[in-house]
């Protein structure tokens, strides 16, 4: 049985992943900073990234490792845990002899002038030189992402979206999916890309969004200034790469 270990398992997207590969017949572990109880055929394990307390004994024995935790926005915690703490999951890794590091980035991380986008760009560069085999998967972003922020907006009492910005909303479930086969395939020693199933402006998507919760707030057009909307607005949040997911935004919206 192939034994696979989890950081993030607690977050959204290492919630589905866990539940999805002991669906599969996988032996899972499932990693959290603070003691869970097993569940579903989850084991779960206290470590923490920031510290290295529990890593050794969570890799030990691990055939694929997928690297899921993340800090976005936190200041000086998010360079501890993308970078210090991925720096601290390779050296126990790479001791543990653990045959596949697969870890999750952002499409455009590479493009995207944002402090959390460089620190997962240099979390890449650790993990391609960090003597454990390796795959890096690029992510568009999340539906719940999406959502989250033109809520955010909705709260001011009106939808703010750049129509000129297209992005490719991405489902955590389809996402989990490529995540198993990418686990089944085994290391790529690449960089790859997936995004959800089509392209829509921040517009478009505010618009369904709207629709979809039957407000009557007004949708405010507005450019996102700056060198941060010339690089959304040049179409660095999406992705041609293939496979691509099946879960649509009206979907997620609807679902």
């Amino acid at each position: 049985m192939t034994t696979v270990t989890v950081t993030g398992a607690s977050g959204r997207l290492g919630r589905t992943v866990t539940a999805l590969l002991a669906a599969e017949g996988f032996e899972v572990r499932a990693l959290s900073r603070t003691g869970r109880a097993d569940d579903g055929g989850v084991r779960w394990m206290t470590a923490d990234l920031t510290t290295g307390e529990g890593l050794a004994e969570a890799v030990a024995g691990a055939d694929t490792v997928v690297h899921l935790a993340s800090a976005p926005y936190r200041g000086r915690y998010t360079r501890r845990v993308e970078l210090d703490g991925t720096g601290r999951l390779l050296t126990r890794a790479r001791a543990a002899g653990v045959g596949h590091l697969l870890y999750v980035s952002i499409v455009g991380v590479d493009q995207v002038p944002l402090g959390y986008y460089r620190a997962k760009l240099a979390a890449e560069r650790l993990v391609r030189e960090g003597g454990v085999p390796w795959t890096t998967l690029r992510a568009t972003q999340f539906h719940e992402f999406a959502a989250g922020a033109i809520a955010a907006t909705a709260r001011l009492g009106v939808v703010v979206a750049d129509p000129g910005i297209p992005f490719q909303p991405v489902d955590v479930r389809d996402v989990a999916g490529r995540l198993v086969s990418l686990i089944r395939r085994g290391p790529s020693e690449e960089v790859e890309e997936y995004g959800g199933p089509e392209v829509l402006t921040m517009a478009e998507a505010a618009r369904l969004w709207l629709r979809a919760r039957g407000s009557r707030r007004p949708l405010l057009r507005v450019r996102v200034p700056g060198r941060l909307g010339r690089a959304f607005r040049a179409g660095h949040l999406t992705t041609s790469a293939l496979p691509k997911g099946e879960i649509t935004w009206r979907d997620y919206l609807e679902g």
